[in-house]
């Protein structure tokens, strides 16, 4: 049988004080505190806090799911991150320990119990749809539709206008964007796009890593790129199958079908070095490491300036 549980009107807000027991059992609580600012989800740096749910409409409790829904202007928070949306959805189970070892199925809490039952509860996945933000001191991400895995502390966005905004740097992508905190790295998929200060690098699939110094604003510090990858800078452009981009030094490296575009002239071969800070870029018939006999030429279109025709006398009036 579900058993609602809802605060009819008003503000409702409620304490998931469990995800503190969930940080001892996680696999990521053994890893150390991350920097300030380098975390986009809710689980590294924060073991120890609760998780804070609030709604507008109400929060409804299956205790027969095991899911707790909230409605209306929903705002899930833990420590220095925040979830936004239309309705959360955080999916708990009985925790191990709880349970004697003659109970197979520890029994469902009860109202008398408050939200968490007897405390014994493990939140492991918070779902969010309609108007998706995940919100943080220095980075918000946003979309249509969030599942995050708070053990595995992994979240993804899906849905239209995908976009990851940090104080320097803009990711959007047409079919995911995901997070892994463990790591630091967030994976743009289709169509996947990078932003900087006018310089650009598009690909099928964009892994970007996420870095911050102590007391600074977390920005990316490298991207690597597969398939179609393309970088521009001022006036040229780099393609290649691959390729990695180093932020923080300006340079980009494309291997595969390479070619550089300025104007309407073009260079091909199978590997390249773009200095988009200086705009300089050095294209080689294979990788360093290919050897001297790899079989591959440097090839190239260069055309000609031309200067403009001067203009033709006007005939005089008759």
């Amino acid at each position: 049988m579900i058993r609602p549980f809802s605060v009819p009107g008003g503000y409702a807000s409620f304490f998931w004080i469990v995800l503190m027991s969930l940080a001892a059992s996680s696999p990521l609580s053994a890893a150390q505190p991350s920097p300030p600012g380098s975390d986009l989800g809710l689980n590294a740096g924060d073991n120890g806090k609760p998780l804070t749910i609030e709604a507008d409409q109400g929060i409804e409790w299956q205790q027969a799911n095991h899911v707790y829904i909230a409605h209306g202007h929903a705002k899930a928070s833990r420590g220095t991150a925040t979830i936004y949306a239309d309705t959360l959805s955080a999916y708990y189970r009985p925790s191990p320990a709880a349970a004697a070892p003659s109970t197979p199925t520890p029994p469902a809490p009860t109202a008398a119990d408050g939200l968490l039952g007897n405390g014994s509860n493990q939140i492991y996945l918070v779902e969010a749809d309609g108007h998706v933000r995940i919100v943080t001191p220095t980075e918000t991400a946003s979309g249509d539709h969030l599942a995050y895995d708070v053990e595995k502390a992994v979240a993804v966005l899906t849905g239209s206008d995908l976009k990851l905004v940090t104080e320097r740097d803009t990711v959007t992508a047409r079919d995911s964007l995901e997070w892994y905190d463990g790591t630091h790295l967030a994976v743009a998929r289709g169509k996947a796009v990078a932003h900087r200060e006018g310089r650009e690098m598009r690909a099928d699939i964009l892994t970007a890593e996420i870095v911050s110094a102590p007391s600074q604003p977390s920005h990316i510090g490298k991207i690597d790129g597969s398939g179609h990858v393309f970088v521009s800078s001022q006036d040229q452009i780099a393609r290649g199958d691959a390729g990695v981009y180093d932020l923080d030094s300006g340079i980009a490296t494309l291997t595969g079908n390479v070619t550089l575009t300025r104007a309407d002239n073009e260079l091909r071969g199978r590997y390249a070095v773009f200095d988009v800070n200086r705009n300089i870029a050095r294209l080689l018939s294979a990788p360093p490491n290919a050897g001297k006999d790899n079989g591959n030429r440097v090839e190239g279109l260069l055309v000609p300036h031309r200067k403009p025709e001067p203009p033709k006398p006007k005939a005089p009036p008759p």
